[in-house]
């Protein structure tokens, strides 16, 4: 089967059997040391010298562990957001008794830096802004590095759920100067899911350590601490952290650099093939995703046909579209472990199922 979602995404075979090893001491110095290279392998993705935390949870309760260490009750934030995802921080902002101010942009745009500057020049209360690096909703990436010169220049705090980008996206943490940084294993990082990762400024441990906010299993500060001794506070996902260790070296092996470009390359040539059968994109021109693209349903033709047709009939599996754009959309995942012929096969894949379908396309070259 075709795998091309935006994620779970893929796991290279021989990071799949990493995580099948013998079971270890997680208290134990195998552990340790574990962990410890793990980390080490995360901050050299992440781009940071600063503190790094590995969570055993989803990349959403990454996120939820940024808003409960950075947001008390009662305090106004402002949340960016371009899709699902970033409205899934206004959620999160409400469940722990925060006040989001959603600055909201059309779905399939990205945010304005300016208007982020103008909304916080005008409301001085708001001292941490949320955003989304990479919206797999929409197939949209936020220019991230002039959010964060707006937010930083207004001395702001800024987080940032780049889940479904760091690691296949260039993100410079400590040159953006980005405070905390969420990202997942399952995207891009070629392990299964379960992993979060979380890196934090020293500006972003002062403000966790007068958060108002009650939190537990996700205190970040728990974890730096545990971390320090090379364990976890509780139970860690110990299969995870093996596949971690495998996949790191295949992603410094290729050379990160050498990863963003591949990335660019596929998602380059699923834009054209896209275009070339005859569909639209749904992102704006100029921030289009490296490692999603979103595809208008043909008129006359229903999504959800699309997306079953693909699977059961050509054995490739897309993503429909979610929240207001379920069945206007589809989505095609070209990240983490993803091989040219893959990108061709999911092409084959659309063409063959459109014409199914009965959806009439030009000849693709």
């Amino acid at each position: 089967m075709n795998l091309r979602i935006p994620g779970p995404t893929p796991v290279p075979r021989e990071v799949a059997e990493a995580g099948a090893a013998e079971m270890i001491n997680h208290r134990g110095p195998e552990f340790a040391e574990l962990i410890q290279r793990c980390i080490a392998g995360a901050k050299q993705v992440y781009q940071t010298q600063r503190d790094l935390v590995i969570l055993t949870t989803s990349g959403t309760g990454g996120m939820e562990a940024a808003v409960a260490n950075h947001v008390s009750p009662g305090e106004r934030v402002l949340v960016v957001t371009i899709g699902v995802f970033g409205k899934r921080f206004v959620e999160l902002v409400q469940a722990y008794g925060g006040q989001p101010v959603e600055l909201a942009f059309d779905f399939g745009t990205a945010a304005d830096p300016n208007r982020i500057d103008a909304a916080l020049a005008t409301d001085p209360e708001l001292r941490t802004v949320l955003v989304t690096h990479n919206e797999t909703s929409t197939g949209v990436t936020n220019p991230l590095a002039e959010i964060a010169r707006a937010v930083k220049g207004r001395d702001r705090l800024l987080i940032v759920d780049a889940i479904s980008s760091l690691s296949s996206i260039d993100v410079r943490v400590d040159e953006w100067d980005l405070d905390v940084v969420v990202s997942g294993s399952q995207k891009g990082w070629m392990v299964a899911p379960g992993l979060a990762f979380v890196s934090m400024s020293p500006r972003a441990w002062e403000v966790q350590a007068r958060c108002a906010t009650p939190r537990y299993y996700f205190d970040l500060r728990r974890h730096q601490v545990s971390a320090e001794r090379g364990q976890t506070p509780w139970t860690p996902a110990v299969p995870l952290f093996f596949q971690l260790d495998a996949a790191l070296p295949m992603l410094f092996a290729e050379g990160m650099p050498n990863v963003f470009a591949r990335h660019h390359r596929h998602a380059e040539r699923v834009r054209e093939g896209v275009r070339a059968l005859g569909l639209e994109l749904f992102a704006a021109e100029g921030h289009r995703s490296d490692t999603v693209t979103a595809i208008k349903v043909p008129e006359g033709i229903e999504g959800s046909a699309i997306t079953r047709t693909a699977r059961t009939d050509f054995k490739t599996v897309f993503a429909g579209g979610q929240g207001s754009l379920t069945g206007k959309i589809f989505r095609f995942g070209h990240l983490g472990w993803v091989t040219d012929a893959d990108v061709e096969a999911g092409l084959d894949a659309i063409e063959r199922t459109l014409a199914k379908l009965g959806f009439t396309a030009p000849a693709r070259a």
